[in-house]
């Protein structure tokens, strides 16, 4: 597997500004065990590979356990998630399929009760991101599997 574009060196201003967005989300007070959590669902739903080796191993490097990580893609059989990271995945999962349901009522007052209107737009913002990273990943076709979370270097 080959990168097509090296999207880093071609649109440097563009990059930059997506990783403003990150950084914004970073200290948007969210926890970064769920941004992690909702980063990994989302990822694993458009099939971005590369960000799923990122996000994989960035959450386990935060403490996310392997058996959470793992069930993940099922999150809605297991008892391993809070009432507030399941309310965030539901979230996460319509605003990523936007175009099926837009968001429905009954899913935003359900998320309503775990989130703040601050912490609500925060966390769409970062289910915005990671989508727009996929997209960037996947057509340009980024190679999984190189990637270190800062704390292993």
């Amino acid at each position: 597997m080959e990168t097509r574009i090296n999207i880093c060196k071609i649109a440097p201003d563009g990059i930059a500004a997506m990783r403003g967005l990150e950084q914004v989300v970073s200290k948007s007070g969210i926890e970064s065990s769920l941004r992690e959590l909702v980063k990994l669902r989302v990822s694993q739903m458009n099939g971005c590979a590369y960000c799923i080796d990122m996000h994989s191993k960035d959450a386990r490097a935060g403490g996310v356990s392997e058996q959470r990580i793992y069930a993940l893609n099922a999150w809605r059989e297991t008892p391993f998630f809070s009432d507030r990271e399941r309310a965030a995945l539901e979230w996460a999962e319509k605003i990523t399929n936007i175009g099926v349901d837009h968001a429905p009522d009954d899913v935003y007052l359900h998320v309503r009760q775990f989130f703040s209107e601050a912490e609500l737009v925060n966390l769409t913002l970062a289910i915005v991101a990671i989508n727009g990273w996929n997209r960037l990943a996947i057509a340009f076709r980024a190679v999984p599997g190189w990637y270190q979370t800062k704390s292993a270097g």
